[in-house]
């Protein structure tokens, strides 16, 4: 044993000793506590904090250390970065300026940013607000600016004048970055102020959310978790911190209490614990509405919520992955319930589908359904339960090259099933290769490979071709 592999597993024993315990604390609770305890070991995660609102009664607790190398234990106001959660503070902050007069969802994204383009200028003009909030834009997604402080958006504008237009709007939902951040952009120009003081005054301030900030400077003046890289059950510390330099997209971090006041906000009629109104009713329900299906799947979007329907019960939720953070938060509103979990690891996506989905069935009592094809909400998740077709469709119409900026997906028929290559458009490397067999129309699953019972779905055009193949969330488009 590595004198490495030792000091880690004397962090895992401090994990595994279990934090106090309130006398009167919820059985459920304490046994989904539990069993994340048992999964950080499983695992190798460092840290967790997890928070329940059942009811009129809210649970939190804390889980391990905040570093591999600083043995502080996580606790109720551990600050995390909460990564793609950020989306859903994005989308109340609009909801807010919609209320006030300030932005129309339907207006073109040029009303606000009249210099706005990519490389599409159609798309360039006519592009809605409502399509940053729900992924619909069609360009491609996963690309970020550097920090320029308060310029830092303005500046982001200026990089994505060239982005390649992966598919019309609305026509195949692909998770799309660039477009919250663009709505950041939206959001400065209709207050007038950075996007850091904005979600400040709208959301932040509003709703007493104490710890919650938008830059490492509010970070680090807390008790704060850092990111770790897992392998083979080893925690190791990443350097440096890199938070995102866009704040709307995923730059947020909060702790759990002030996480699950968020969440009892938006599980509530609009107003704040005071009572004071923050957003109406309707406007709430509105960004729980679905605005669109995402093909190939089982899941719907909302207004910065992604929707997904488990035994009969609409959850609405919306992961985060950052840096060797996974996080999740997930409400259901008519159960006035709600679970979130954070986690410092790499490896914490594991942990968290096995404790969300125990909870659902503990507190809930809902399981997701046989075949039942989930969606990218920010984080990974491995299909449920999944029976591949006893007959496969024809391959002919998948075979093909499906192109995105800085990768392509190589799709060829081997022995009667398919085999996905993801190659860097560089030329680096090959890129790695895994086999994916069909459990429904258009809807696959990786059978072999670290990436092992996740989601590949294909889309269709309206003349009804196989078109995009979306992995991991994002689509690529087919090749002539």
């Amino acid at each position: 044993m590595t004198p490495r592999l030792r000091v880690v597993l004397g962090v895992a024993a401090v994990v595994a000793a279990p934090l106090a315990l309130p006398a009167q604390q919820d059985p459920k609770f304490a046994a989904v506590s539990s069993l994340a305890e048992s999964k950080m070991k499983e695992f190798g995660i460092p840290g967790v904090a997890i928070g329940v609102i059942d009811g009129n009664t809210t649970s939190i607790r804390g889980l391990g250390v905040t570093s591999v190398e600083d043995a502080i234990e996580v606790n109720s106001h551990t600050v995390f970065p909460i990564a793609s959660i950020s989306k859903t503070f994005a989308a109340t902050a609009m909801m807010r300026l919609v209320e006030q007069g300030r932005v129309d969802l339907r207006a073109p994204v040029r009303t606000y940013i009249p210099e706005f383009r990519v490389r599409d200028s159609a798309v360039s003009r006519s592009v809605s607000v409502w399509h940053l909030l729900t992924h619909l834009g069609g360009w491609e997604g996963q690309v970020s600016g550097p920090d320029r402080g308060t310029e830092t958006l303005a500046n982001f504008l200026t990089t994505i004048t060239d982005l390649m237009q992966i598919a019309p709007p609305e026509r195949a939902w692909s998770y799309n970055n660039a477009g919250f951040s663009i709505a950041g952009r939206v959001i400065e120009t209709a207050t007038g102020t950075s996007v850091n003081r904005a979600m400040r005054d709208l959301v932040f301030a509003p709703l007493g959310l104490e710890h919650a900030g938008t830059t490492a400077g509010d970070f680090i003046v807390n008790r704060f978790a850092a990111g770790h890289s897992t392998r083979d059950g080893v925690a190791r510390l990443n350097r440096p911190f890199s938070p995102s330099a866009s704040v709307t997209a995923g730059g947020i971090g909060i702790c759990m209490t002030d996480l699950m006041a968020y969440a009892r906000f938006h599980l509530g009629d609009g107003a704040n614990r005071t009572g004071e109104r923050v957003l109406k009713r309707e406007s709430l329900e509105q960004m729980r509405a679905v605005q669109a299906h995402k093909q190939g799947t089982d899941d719907d979007i909302g207004l910065g919520w992604h929707i997904r329907r488990v035994g009969g019960l609409r959850t609405y939720g919306h992961g985060g992955t950052l840096g060797g953070h996974i996080l999740l938060l997930e409400i259901v509103p008519e159960r006035n319930f709600a679970i979130a979990i954070l986690t410092n690891s790499s490896a914490g996506w594991r942990l968290i589908q096995d404790v969300e989905r125990e909870a659902l069935r503990t507190y809930l009592g809902v399981s997701y359904a046989p075949n039942q094809a989930i969606a990218h909400r920010g984080l990974v998740e491995t299909l449920p339960q999944v029976t591949p077709l006893a007959r496969q469709p024809d391959l002919a119409e998948y075979v093909g090259t499906y192109a995105r900026p800085n990768n392509s997906y190589v799709v060829r028929s081997d022995g009667g099933r398919l085999q996905v290559r993801d190659r860097p458009n560089s030329g680096a490397s090959q890129g790695n290769e895994y086999p994916i067999v069909f459990f429904g129309a258009d809807r696959a699953v990786v059978t072999d490979g670290n990436d092992r019972g996740q989601s590949v779905e294909f889309v269709r055009d309206d003349a009804g071709k196989v078109m995009w193949i979306r992995v991991v969330g994002r689509v690529a488009v087919k090749t002539p």
